[in-house]
């Protein structure tokens, strides 16, 4: 009888493991935060995302109002094109609104951060943010100051 109750409990512990592994993926995937349909659609263009992936959140002052849906590339003007999600609860954005490509830390997660314009007309679904500023490579900062260390010699 007390074998079986000490399988019992190691079972019930091992299910409470499983379910909270779960839930840590859940979270930190952005699975489960923020509903792609709860909102209206706008889009940005840019000439680098570096590693902003789809369900990347999209932040205002530092708070998550929104998630990227989609990336496609445009082949006639080379840039690529975000289609991202606001909540409907943020539909007071300027349409001189801006979008900048963000790091997280030093080598964390990319996301979009919005900067309200002052255009007293706001952002409807379907509009395009035309003010944009593409992330930032590190690599590509490290090739530059290299470049520039061997021409100053």
């Amino acid at each position: 009888m007390y074998t079986r109750m000490t399988e019992i409990a190691v079972g019930c512990f091992v299910a409470v493991g499983l379910a909270a592994l779960v839930m840590l993926a859940m979270k930190v995937s952005n699975l489960g935060a923020f509903s792609d349909t709860d909102g209206y659609t706008v889009s940005a263009r840019f000439e680098n995302i570096g590693g902003l992936k789809v369900r990347s959140p999209v932040r205002l002052g530092g708070v998550r109002i929104g998630r990227v849906n989609a990336i496609s590339y445009d082949q006639d003007r080379y840039e690529a094109v975000i289609e991202m999600t606001i909540g409907n609860s943020y539909d007071r954005l300027p349409v001189d609104t801006a979008a900048n490509i963000f790091t997280s830390g030093l080598l964390g997660e990319q996301y979009i951060g919005l900067e309200p314009g002052a255009e007293e007309d706001y952002l409807a679904s379907g509009d395009v943010i035309e003010l944009t500023q593409s992330a930032i490579i590190i690599e590509q900062l490290i090739g530059h100051f290299l470049l520039n260390e061997s021409q100053a010699e």
